[in-house]
């Protein structure tokens, strides 16, 4: 853990630049080491074909990330991030936020580890 789901409408697919932004992501949350540990972080982006924004008149966009934890991590740690990863959202997108209508957004889910399984042998790798 951390997981983050990046969706994004296809209308802005050419000009969001989401790998970049992943990269941006996981920068983010490595640089709050120990908090989360390098090997548990997996980052995604799912293009939306199937949508709509408002009154759907327009061509709306939008951009919504939701950052999934395990719990026990203290509410200013969480913000802390939180913050760090939406303004590092909200730099990314300012051309294009700029430009065109757009939504950003972002959303923490912190669930109980009794409800997850994991089996991951990337740690070891960070654990030298």
């Amino acid at each position: 853990m951390p997981h983050i789901i990046v969706e994004y409408t296809d209308n802005i697919k050419n000009k969001a630049r989401i790998p970049e932004l992943l990269e941006k992501i996981n920068g983010v949350l490595i640089s709050k080491s120990p908090l989360f540990p390098t090997g548990g972080i997996r980052s995604r982006a799912i293009e939306l074909h199937d949508y709509r924004v408002a009154d759907g008149k327009e061509d709306d966009a939008f951009v919504h990330i939701t950052l999934k934890i395990g719990a026990g991590r203290s509410v200013e740690d969480k913000k802390a991030v939180c913050d760090a990863l939406f303004e590092m959202t909200k730099d990314h997108f300012a051309e294009l936020f700029s430009k065109r209508y757009l939504a950003l957004s972002m959303e923490l889910f912190e669930f109980n580890e009794a409800g997850t399984y994991k089996h991951n042998n990337i740690h070891q790798r960070y654990k030298k």
